[in-house]
């Protein structure tokens, strides 16, 4: 699909044709009809942050009363509760700390995979592997050597928002251009540890923008073939700066997510799974972007503070999940961080 042709569908491409068209690309991408959601749990170990972006709720600076890091002993007590649910993976992520430095990262990741070997460590995104190489005085290459070497299994596309460089430069003017998130995960798949992309929208992108996003991505994805998944979801702006300095941003309908959806899987020809984002959709909304493209249904998602902070508080439960896939006509399936199922539901 050409940029030309994205930008005719997302502008008046009709909805419901739009629906069978991304349903027909997942079918041939997943004939046996197969949904999948992984049990996992997202732990923020730090809220610390310097990077200030507008969009955000969730960071504090380090002085502030409510700042904190965890200590391994609290992130021990939400592994194992994740452990006594059955769950495989933490999304592992933080505010960009001003002061932690690569040993700190070693000693973390290392202490989790060594007490926890069953659990998958997706982990810290792009601008956090480039601010611990810049802070250590080391490459991206060696963080990202060391930290799989004590157990980082595979990294999220967290802080891709929009990869405009003007887009970027309004909503976190402080945050590395999009060159460094690209290069940060080509560097990662050429290290063999697997990652996935993700793009906020709802801000102040164009159309155009959001097709170069989808594109930069499926050029990557040409080179390493290293992503595993693509995950979309609108902007969140309850509690957020970027609300108090442009109110007129609209929330995103729902007609305008699965729109981009659809064709977000249309475009990204090469990247085998697309997320449904119930967090920020809601269930049925959720459910619905299974006709538009998504053939995962995301994660039980345990433990969510970041959206959470800017007003997104749907929470699901697997039983939940397992019925929104069989209502329409689906087969439920857990995964694990490699898509691979764990366990069908007939």
């Amino acid at each position: 699909m050409t940029k030309e042709e994205a930008l005719e569908l997302i502008q008046n491409g009709d909805l419901i044709e739009l629906g069978k068209m991304a349903s027909a690309r997942k079918k041939e991408l997943h004939p046996k009809g197969i949904t999948t959601f992984i049990v996992d749990r997202n732990i923020n170990y730090t809220n610390v942050c310097w990077v200030d972006c507008k969009f955000c709720a969730f960071y504090r600076h380090a002085k502030e009363d409510d700042a904190y890091v965890l200590s391994h002993e609290e992130i021990d007590q939400k592994i194992d509760e994740l452990v006594a649910i059955g769950g495989t993976q933490i999304l592992f992520q933080g505010g960009v700390h001003p002061k932690l430095k690569i040993d700190f990262y070693e000693d973390l990741v290392g202490h989790i995979h060594e007490k926890y070997p069953q659990i998958t460590i997706h982990a810290f995104s792009a601008i956090e592997i480039d601010f611990i190489a810049k802070i250590s005085k080391i490459s991206i290459k060696e963080v990202l050597e060391r930290l799989k070497a004590k157990g980082l299994s595979s990294i999220p596309g967290a802080g891709a928002e929009i990869l405009s460089d003007r887009v970027r430069d309004i909503i976190a003017p402080k945050k590395h251009d999009s060159s460094v998130w690209i290069d940060v995960h080509r560097q990662a798949h050429k290290l063999g540890i697997m990652s996935t992309a993700t793009m906020m929208f709802g801000t102040v992108e164009t159309d155009e923008e959001i097709i170069e996003h989808w594109d930069l991505v499926r050029q990557l994805q040409d080179e390493t073939g290293g992503f595993r998944a693509f995950i979309m979801w609108s902007f969140q702006g309850q509690n957020t700066q970027l609300m108090e300095e442009i109110p007129d941003i609209k929330k995103p309908s729902s007609n305008r997510y699965l729109r981009l959806l659809a064709v977000s899987r249309l475009y990204l020809d090469n990247v085998p799974n697309i997320q449904s984002s119930w967090v920020t959709q809601g269930p049925y909304i959720g459910q619905m972007a299974l006709k538009y493209g998504a053939n995962d249904l995301g994660s039980t998602m345990m433990e969510e503070n970041v959206v959470r902070s800017a007003g997104a508080g749907f929470r699901m439960a697997k039983d939940e999940m397992v019925r929104l896939i069989a209502d329409i006509g689906e087969t439920p399936a857990i995964r694990n961080t490699a898509y691979e199922t764990l366990e069908i539901f007939a």
